[in-house]
């Protein structure tokens, strides 16, 4: 295993693929973080997959919110670790990343079962990001104004209304809102 490359945030690790890509030299799989500057991982991914589709990717962060999880396996991750991931597992999850595999930490795992076997409903069921989101949305605003309110990408946004309405098996942001509303997240509208 040899490390190929290096970079400080997701566009930055876009502009070394595409110029590795240039001179045919891509690595078999990307290691990310999910929260860099200038762009996040989850949006990183979509657009590595999008640029480069034979490209595996690996998260290795701190982050085991399930939101978090759905948001980075929706763009395209072979794997999933947190931090605190010992040496050996991380090698595991390039390797199997590598052969076309999924690795998921362990306590991910759980967490996406626990989910499949007794799922929570209602507010219960939403991250305290998505509630945010789902003021937001309540209040009216576009995802671009949510992503510019919550210092995060379009895609994201459009990823945590996605979510949102997915989670409350609702059909429309409109219906959304007025699910706002009759749990008292927000007053209703004059």
């Amino acid at each position: 295993m040899e490390v190929a490359a290096e970079a400080a945030d997701g566009q930055e690790a876009l502009t070394r693929l595409d110029s590795m890509a240039a001179h045919r030299e891509l690595p078999d799989v990307v290691l990310i973080d999910l929260l860099m500057p200038r762009m996040d991982g989850a949006t990183a991914i979509g657009v590595i997959k999008q640029r480069h589709p034979g490209l595996r990717v690996v998260v290795l962060t701190s982050f085991g919110e399930m939101e978090r999880v759905h948001a980075a396996l929706a763009q395209g991750a072979a794997g999933y670790l947190l931090k605190d991931a010992e040496a050996g597992e991380v090698v595991a999850a390039i390797r199997a990343a590598a052969r076309g595999e999924v690795f998921l930490d362990p306590e991910v795992a759980r967490g996406l079962t626990q989910e499949i076997v007794s799922p929570p409903t209602g507010l219960a069921a939403l991250t305290s990001r998505e509630r945010d989101v789902l003021v937001l949305v309540a209040e009216g605003r576009s995802n671009q104004q949510i992503a510019d309110e919550l210092v995060i990408s379009e895609r994201t946004a459009r990823t945590h209304v996605s979510n949102v309405l997915r989670k409350l098996r609702l059909n429309s942001r409109t219906q959304a809102a007025l699910f706002a509303v009759r749990q008292g997240l927000v007053p209703p509208r004059a």
